[in-house]
């Protein structure tokens, strides 16, 4: 198979394994791979997971690649907050919550971190799409209590003020209701004292 053969037949995804050649060209060879490395056809993201080298990695294409390599997962923490414009710094791993392990990848595209969560509570995620990504993503409300259930190390009003949220895109966004239903899932009596006071900070902004 000629490299332009498999850009058309794979244009559809981001990132791919040989495993995705092989559907498609069952006596495909390997070497090739390593061949268009070196030309510089395609890049290996890890070990196993290759993208091709002229696409544009932006914000949703990193995310897509994030779900991919490391399933099942979304994306949540700190690189959701900064999807909702609730932390005003850039991010600088792409970080998701998994059912498996914790976890990080250094590549040389980016750094991915996952934070594991008890199987029960993987929920609240949805899915945003561009171009032709399809990317699972917190919501808003999960974002904030994956993020305060998974860093223990916040319980005060300081330390939730320290954090500099964006408290009117809190204020506008925020579905209070949706926020206290997905709380009470997590059955958790310290998550519930700093949502307590992150509610009270967003009402007296």
């Amino acid at each position: 198979m000629r490299y332009l053969d498999l850009k058309q037949k794979l244009s559809d995804q981001l990132i791919f394994t040989a495993n995705d050649i092989k559907k498609i060209d069952s006596n495909f060879y390997l070497s090739r791979l390593t061949e268009w490395q070196k030309k510089g056809y395609i890049k290996k993201a890890i070990k196993g997971y290759y993208i091709f080298s002229d696409i544009k990695l932006d914000e949703i294409a990193l995310f897509a690649i994030a779900n991919r390599i490391y399933s099942p997962s979304y994306i949540s923490l700190e690189s959701a907050l900064r999807y909702y414009n609730v932390i005003p710094e850039g991010v600088f791993s792409i970080t998701s919550v998994s059912t498996r392990n914790s976890y990080e990848f250094s590549t040389s595209i980016a750094k991915f971190k996952y934070r594991k969560e008890n199987p029960v509570l993987f929920f609240g995620y949805h899915i945003i799409q561009k171009d032709n990504y399809k990317v699972k993503i917190a919501t808003l409300e999960k974002t904030l209590l994956d993020y305060f259930y998974l860093n223990s190390e916040f319980s005060a009003k300081q330390d939730i003020e320290e954090l500099r949220f964006n408290l009117a895109m809190l204020s506008e966004n925020l579905d209070k209701e949706e926020l206290i239903k997905q709380l009470n899932r997590f059955n958790n009596k310290r998550l519930k004292q700093i949502i307590s006071i992150l509610l009270k900070i967003i009402k007296n902004a």
